[in-house]
C-alpha cells in the first residue's frame, strides 16, 4: 500500500492511504495516528484520522514543509508492521420506537421489512468506528448489514437532538449535540458522546468497536436518571 504526502495549505499535510472505504485501508490510518502520536514531531500540532487519510497540521513557524515531509515519511516507513491495539466492543444502549424513532417505518418500508426486523439487524452487528467528524463526536460506523442501508432525507432536519441513531446509504452513525442533519433517524441513545467540561472530551475515538443494545422505555430513563443526563462512561456490559 503506497502512502501519498499531500500539501493541505501551509499549516498541513495529508498522508493517504487509499482511495476506497475498507477496513484495511483504515488500518493503516490508525497504525500512522499511533505511530505518530508516539514520535511527538517536532511542530505538528494536530492529527486527525478520516477513513483513508490523516490530516498533519503543524505550526509553519517551527517547523517547514521538507523537514516536515522528510519527517512524516521516515516516521510512516515499515508501519504495516505495527500491530494494533484490541479494541473492545462497547455496548451502546439505545431506545428504538415512538418519538424516538420517526424514521423507523420509512427504513422498514424501503427495505421490506417489519419495524422489529430492521431493530434486531441493526443490533446483530458489531461496528468499527472509522473517524470522528461533522460536528465534535459524531461516529461513522461502518459494518451496517445491506439490508437495512436507506438513503439520506431529501430534505434534512433543521434539529436533530443529541442521542440520535440514524442511518444513512450504508453507513449509521449518532448525533452527539443537537444539529441539522439528514440521516434517517431510527432510535436514540442516553449516551452523551460529547462532553467538552469531561476527559477525555469524546466517549469514542477512531478504531473502537461498538454494539447497539435494545433498552425499553422505562430502562432509558434509568439510564437518564442513574448516569446524570448519560453523561457516564460506556462499558463492555449491558448492565448500563
Amino acid at each position: 500500500m503506497e502512502l501519498k504526502y499531500i500539501p493541505a495549505g501551509d499549516t498541513a499535510f495529508i498522508i493517504k492511504a487509499g482511495d476506497e472505504i475498507s477496513e484495511e485501508i483504515n488500518a493503516m490510518v490508525r497504525k500512522m495516528l499511533l505511530r505518530l502520536e508516539k514520535e511527538k514531531i517536532r511542530g505538528v500540532t494536530d492529527l486527525i484520522p478520516s477513513y483513508n487519510e490523516l490530516m498533519v497540521c503543524y505550526d509553519p513557524s517551527v517547523t517547514g514543509f521538507r523537514e516536515l515531509s522528510s519527517a512524516l515519511k521516515s516516521c510512516t516507513s515499515g508501519i504495516e508492521n505495527i500491530d494494533l491495539p484490541a479494541a473492545p466492543v462497547i455496548d451502546v444502549p439505545v431506545l428504538y420506537g415512538g418519538d424516538y424513532s420517526p424514521d423507523l417505518q420509512f427504513v422498514a418500508d424501503i427495505n421490506r421489512l417489519s419495524e422489529e426486523e430492521v431493530i434486531e439487524i441493526h443490533t446483530s452487528a458489531v461496528y468499527l468506528v472509522y473517524m470522528l467528524g461533522f460536528t465534535p463526536g459524531f461516529c461513522y460506523l461502518g459494518g451496517l448489514d445491506p439490508r437495512i442501508a436507506t438513503p439520506r432525507r431529501e430534505t434534512p432536519r433543521l434539529t436533530i437532538p443529541a442521542g440520535a441513531v440514524g442511518i444513512a446509504g450504508n453507513q449509521t452513525g449518532i448525533y452527539p449535540i443537537d444539529s441539522p442533519g439528514g440521516w434517517q433517524l431510527i432510535g436514540r441513545t442516553p449516551l452523551r458522546l460529547f462532553d467538552p467540561d469531561r476527559k477525555p472530551e469524546f466517549l469514542f475515538r477512531a478504531g473502537d468497536r461498538i454494539r447497539f443494545v435494545s433498552v425499553n422505555g422505562e430502562e432509558y430513563e434509568d439510564i437518564l436518571r442513574k448516569k446524570k443526563e448519560g453523561t457516564r462512561e460506556a462499558t463492555q456490559s449491558t448492565d448500563f
